[in-house]
């Protein structure tokens, strides 16, 4: 069993090979176009951190990300945290391909660890932000690379 209870999986089928996803999902120059647009600097490599501030309606959250395991065109897993915020999550990444096709299934684990009084930490915002960043904004980019 899950050592997390509230994990929270989000899965998505992209028209694209694995190779592909993998470069939207490990670089910088691609996660800024459809993630977060501020990521300073990122490399797939186990023990690389970065770090950004991310701007909410009411609140800043300082992002921290360290690697901690990567597989490439496989698997990636960050450890997630924020700067003067208890809690720690885990997000991982994992690709499975499906002949020309990729299945992306995105793990965050950690949620109960952080504060409950924050709404950003809610299941429901969590689950909501992986669906619009998975099923969304990372679908139309894909797509939008595989018509060039």
């Amino acid at each position: 069993m899950n050592q997390f209870s509230n994990s929270i999986v989000v899965e998505q089928t992209f028209n694209s090979k694995a190779n592909k996803v993998w470069d939207a999902i490990t670089k910088p120059d691609e996660m800024r176009q459809w993630f977060f647009n501020n990521i300073p600097s990122f490399e797939p490599k186990v023990g690389f951190e970065t770090n950004f501030n991310v701007q909410s309606e009411s609140r800043s959250f300082h992002h921290l990300w360290k690697l901690l395991e990567v597989m490439p065109n496989k698997k990636i897993k960050y450890q997630w945290c924020y700067k003067n915020i208890k809690g720690e999550g885990f997000v991982t990444f994992e690709l499975f391909k499906i002949n020309e096709q990729t299945l992306l299934r995105v793990t965050n684990e950690g949620l109960d660890s952080f504060p409950q009084d924050i709404p950003e930490f809610s299941r429901e915002n969590c689950e909501a932000g992986w669906k619009y960043f998975i099923k969304e904004r990372l679908k139309t980019y894909l797509e939008k690379q595989n018509s060039i």
